[in-house]
């Protein structure tokens, strides 16, 4: 078989794979968030935090909650990464030390659901921390997203309503009833695919088949490289990350690590069309994920193969920083994937990419992490959209504009405008401010236009969440670690707050008939119009500082 109907054999299947899943683990989702029923194991969670599963907050409420729960992981995580040398299963010799600035940056990095990694994972942190820090913020992290993405239909749902759930129900039900299964069969399946599982504190020294010897480091590998791809987290435990041959041996596990990261993102859809009581509003939100998903997958996968780089004419130029054992095309499909959701893993270097590749993964955050986004975080991004769309709709045929019965007013325009424009303007000040100062300048190994497309992808990676990097910037210094921790929570935490006061503002309403000027919401029309907007909106923000960077680099 040719390597070109092995790429188009592999996304084809991955393809069918997801479509497959997508019903009956959206209609699993649906049933966890909704049955009122609390397992005992739940109960006993609720009890021990003190917490009535039975009663319900209002948006204010449920946005404190958040903030509190994610206050107290950035001190635990901060503090337990400082004391690792004194805990059980430590490296007894770290390469890199654990300082301060790096240990917030970490902390920061993976309650945030970014993964962002300013260091090398097997020669700096140890296996407890590894798991016991590291791996319950990937469980954690994603419950939160998804707990915000519900609250946030809910608001939709809602008749004059002044509460969205229960933030601690949310989270405990998406972590034990969805990422918890899903993981444990995900991670012995990347075992049986050849993933290192064990708890070896020291390389095991071993004989290669040329009579020499290797180091070789383990720990446990498969059961964090299952989490931090099913909630879009991103961490390696290597410093390679996926394109290390102990977290991704294979092509086939390749397909598997994609297939996680995309398929709760992808099913999220069908939950909302249930939880709203209107399927087709589902398989619209899925075909506008679906339709951006194409043209990011697309064109990264072109730039790629067609050599379109800063030399192209060069032998192998589009193999250069890709492991050859998964192929141009393959880590192509897992670039877009990994910058479609805000995932950040990656299976090959990303500087390394031709510019108009970088140019198109850096474009694929740019549009927010929609399609279909992080676990949670992609759904109530893309309804967002949604909501900005019928308002543009509406002015256009002088009506109030109305999504799924709520009437989209100033307060809520308002609101769904400023989370938007968060993104953009964290992205465009950290890097201006960067690129100005002589210090943080200093830490960009490539000179100009390249240099700027890693300034410009580290702030953008930061403020989306996603946690991938062009590797050329030296992002362990002081600025960097605290610059882009100050971005990862902007980017988290201020967008959570909107959409939830967007969801109460919307839930206070009562529901709004349909009439001959309402906008159909569920039909190609709109899919059109909601993938219109959001390309335009990104075209006419980011384009200047692409133009400056990756398209500079690529027309060189």
């Amino acid at each position: 078989m040719s390597a070109a109907a092995a790429g188009v054999l592999f996304l084809t299947s991955l393809v069918l794979a997801l479509a497959a899943a997508h019903i009956p683990l959206g209609d699993y989702m649906y049933r966890v968030y909704s049955r009122e029923k609390h397992s005992r194991s739940e109960r006993l969670i609720y009890s021990a935090i003190g917490v009535d599963p039975d009663s319900e907050q209002t948006w204010a409420a449920y946005a404190r909650s958040v903030l509190a729960f994610s206050a107290v992981c950035v001190v635990f995580l901060f503090g337990l990464q400082l004391v690792q040398g004194g805990l059980p299963l430590h490296l007894h010799h770290p390469s890199t030390p654990m300082t301060p600035g790096l240990a917030w940056n970490t902390a920061v990095s993976f309650v945030t659901n970014t993964n962002w990694q300013a260091y090398a994972g097997e020669s700096t942190q140890g296996h407890l921390v590894q798991m016991a820090g590291l791996g319950v913020q990937n469980f954690v992290s994603a419950a939160v997203g998804m707990a915000v993405a519900v609250a946030f239909v809910r608001g939709f749902v809602g008749r004059r309503t002044a509460v969205l759930g229960s933030f601690w129900v949310d989270l405990v039900r998406g972590t034990l009833r969805i990422l918890a299964p899903i993981a444990v069969v995900g991670a012995v399946v990347l075992i049986a695919g050849g993933v290192v599982e064990n708890f070896h504190l020291n390389d095991q020294t071993v004989s290669t088949v040329a009579g020499m010897s290797q180091t070789l480091p383990g720990g446990p590998v498969a059961s964090q490289e299952a989490i931090k791809l099913l909630g879009t987290n991103g961490g390696g435990f290597y410093n390679a990350n996926s394109a290390h041959p102990f977290e991704n041996p294979t092509s086939w596990t390749n397909w598997v690590e994609i297939f996680l990261l995309l398929v709760i993102a992808f099913s999220l859809p069908r939950t909302f069309g249930r939880m709203v009581g209107a399927t087709k509003q589902g398989h619209a939100i899925a075909a506008v994920m679906a339709v951006l998903a194409c043209i990011g997958v697309g064109l990264l996968s072109w730039a790629q193969l067609a050599h379109h780089g800063t030399v192209p004419t060069a032998v192998g130029a589009a193999t250069e920083g890709i492991e050859q054992r998964l192929g141009v095309a393959d880590s192509a499909v897992f670039a877009a994937a990994t910058t479609l959701t805000s995932t950040g893993a990656v299976d090959s270097a990303h500087d390394s990419y031709t510019s108009l590749g970088g140019l198109m993964a850096m474009v694929d955050m740019q549009l927010g992490e929609v399609a279909p986004g992080g676990v949670g975080s992609g759904l109530y991004g893309i309804l967002i959209l949604a909501v900005i769309t019928v308002f543009v709709a509406g002015l256009m045929v002088g009506r109030t504009p109305e999504y799924l019965g709520k009437k989209i007013g100033a307060r809520e325009i308002k609101l769904a405008a400023s989370y938007f424009l968060v993104m953009p303007v964290v992205v465009l000040c950290g890097t201006a401010v960067s690129v100005a100062l002589p210090g943080p300048r200093s830490a960009m190994t490539n000179s100009g236009p390249h240099g700027l497309s890693e300034v410009l992808y580290a702030f953008t990676s930061a403020a989306n969440n996603n946690g991938s990097a062009f590797a050329g910037l030296a992002a362990d210094g002081t600025w960097f670690e605290t610059a882009l921790g100050i971005a990862m929570l902007i980017g988290r935490f201020v967008p959570i707050i909107l959409v939830l006061a967007l969801a109460g503002a919307l839930a206070a309403q009562g529901s709004a008939p349909e009439s001959l000027g309402t906008l159909p919401t569920h039909k190609p029309q709109f899919v059109g119009l909601v993938v219109g907007v959001t390309v335009i909106l990104v075209a006419l923000t980011f384009l200047p500082s692409l133009a400056l960077a990756p398209l500079a680099e690529g027309l060189h």
